[in-house]
This record gives structure tokens, sequence and C-alpha cells, in this order.
């Protein structure tokens, strides 16, 4: 692709879109190239901007690298993804914090009452997981950006997930993902669906 900006209705530049959405694919395999520490921030630091209601952002992220933590992980992963998961370099544990309400007068500080109010609300936690879910598309955007592949998985046994690493805490897995730079045949695409296949004028 060039650097030349095709008209179109898209203001983002071509190359840009091409990382983000169109070239960019889910990951199976990955290279042995490491993830830093420091590509992990700024996967984070980017994908904390866009929005959530109230500005609650639920989503919590615990990482794993290969070693005993990933071998905890590993018997909690369905067979299909076992291996995959097993061999990425870094790999993301993505979770909802059901507690969000404790940082509000941090995320939100115009409403002091507003802790109070979620912590009484019994609906504070399907709150907590859409959120979080919302959170999880801009944070694996923020993956490519960063030059990475991930591998999203909901192929695992959450109960057992909760119970051996958010055990006394108030975090909720959601998705478990692999991340690093794409390995041979990484890429397999299955077909999108169009626009007038699901979208509606009234």
């Amino acid at each position: 692709m060039t650097d030349t900006v095709t008209p179109d209705l898209i203001a983002l530049h071509p190359t840009a879109q091409a990382q983000l959405f169109t070239d960019a694919r889910t990951a199976n395999t990955f290279t042995d190239e490491p993830v830093t520490d420091a590509q992990l921030r700024a996967i984070f630091d980017l994908a904390k901007y866009p929005p959530t209601a109230a500005n609650t952002q639920p989503l919590r992220v615990l990482y794993i690298r290969p070693g005993e933590t990933r071998e905890r992980l590993l018997t909690h992963m369905a067979d299909g993804n076992r291996a995959k998961t097993a061999t990425a370099p870094v790999v993301a544990v993505l979770a909802a914090d059901t507690h969000f309400h404790e940082f509000t007068h941090r995320t939100f500080p115009i409403r002091p009452e507003m802790r109070d109010d979620f912590a009484a609300d019994p609906a504070r936690e399907t709150m907590a997981r859409f959120n979080a879910a919302l959170q999880i598309g801009y944070w694996l955007l923020a993956v490519r950006a960063a030059g990475l592949a991930a591998g999203p998985m909901a192929g695992f046994d959450t109960d057992g997930v909760d119970r051996e690493f958010f055990t006394d805490t108030t975090w909720r897995s959601l998705l478990v993902v692999n991340l690093g730079k794409p390995g041979p045949d990484a890429f397999p695409r299955l077909p999108r669906l169009d626009y007038d296949d699901v979208v509606r004028h009234a």
C-alpha cells in the first residue's frame, strides 16, 4: 500500500485503515519475538481514551508470560485453544471489575454521590460487563495499533480462571487474548457480512 491518501469517506489514512481493520486478522500462531512491558503499557495508554458509561472504565487486564502461571492458565483453556495459548509471547486475561464504582471519585469527580449510587445498584455487575466489553474492542484495536496481532478466545472456563487468579478480588474474567507478532499461517480470514445484510434505515 502506498502513502498516498485515496479519496474516500474515511478520514483515517488508508495505511492505518489496513493496519487496524482491512489487513488485520485474528492470529492463531506467533513468532518468538518478545512483547515488551513498554508495548503493553502503550496499548493501555491508547485504549483507555474511548468512551464508557459515566466514564466508569471497568476493564481490568492480567498479563501472563510463559512459566508456572501460564501453565495454571492452560488447565482452564478449551482443548482447541490450549496449544496456541501455550506458545504466545504474552497472554492477557481481560476482566470486568464489578466494583468499578470505587474509582468514580477519580473518573467522575463532578458526581461524588455516584459511588454510593452504584454500590446500591443491583444492575452494577451487568453494567461492568457491558462497558468492559466495549473497552475490549478498543483494546484490541490498540493492540493492532502497536504493530501486534491478537488472538481473542472465549473458549475457557471462566469460573476456573476466576478462582485461579481473581479469588478475593472483584474482577470477573471475560476473554483470554494471545498477543505477539504473527507467525506463519496466522491469518485465516472467514467471510464478512455485507452492508445490506446487516443495516436498515428507518
